[in-house]
């Protein structure tokens, strides 16, 4: 699986500027990707409010699928020297409140645990969980890149796609991801006078 540099170079690249608006647009998925089950409020219109503190309070995926999304997210980003992988940054939850908060992901997703359930079943008489980690990495290999997935291996390479996407999404929005990208954000100058190369240059260095 590529790493997390690639994710940044290529993943992030291929996501649509609505897709990471959402991820965005309200501070209620941060804390649904730090667990914290409350939702901020500051700024917001008490009917947003409401709307995601009913979202939060379903459930969505069962036990199985949120292990199964699990293991995949962090199969996308494992844990490396300088961060966590996925799950430490909460991404199931993340993508837990997504699918609730944007339905349209709903099918696509529950559809892909399925297949991929299935396609583990026959292969490997297990379902994805229950497989090895060399079994599961085989498995994802023939869906990672859709233009070169065999024909009968499309339905599991457009799932996938849609999976990194999202754990990509979770990820790099998260505390944890935005430290990863090392981002820092406005920060106010701080003046230190004039350099002492240009001082030297107009011969006021000792002014």
């Amino acid at each position: 699986m590529n790493r997390r540099d690639s994710l940044k170079a290529i993943g992030l690249g291929t996501l649509s500027a609505t897709a990471l608006i959402a991820s965005c647009k309200s501070d209620t998925k941060e804390s649904a990707t730090t667990g914290n089950r409350d939702v901020a409020t500051t700024g917001r219109q008490d009917f947003e409010i409401a709307r995601d503190e009913s979202l939060l309070k379903e459930t969505f995926f069962d036990k199985h699928e949120m292990a199964t999304i699990t293991v995949l997210a962090n199969l996308i980003i494992p844990k490396d020297g300088r961060s966590g992988n996925a799950s430490d940054a909460k991404v199931p939850d993340f993508i837990e409140f997504i699918v609730k908060d944007e339905p349209e992901h709903q099918l696509p997703m529950r559809g892909g645990l399925k297949w991929l359930d299935l396609q583990s079943l026959n292969r490997y008489n297990n379902d994805f969980v229950s497989c090895t980690p060399q079994q599961q990495t085989a498995l994802i290999s023939e869906i990672a890149y859709p233009f070169k997935a065999k024909p009968a291996m499309q339905p599991g390479a457009v799932f996938f796609s849609k999976m990194r996407d999202l754990t990509a999404i979770g990820f790099f929005t998260s505390k944890m991801g935005i430290e990863d990208l090392g981002y820092k954000g406005n920060s106010p100058g701080k003046w230190e006078g004039v350099p002492p190369d240009v001082l030297k240059q107009y011969g006021l260095e000792n002014v």
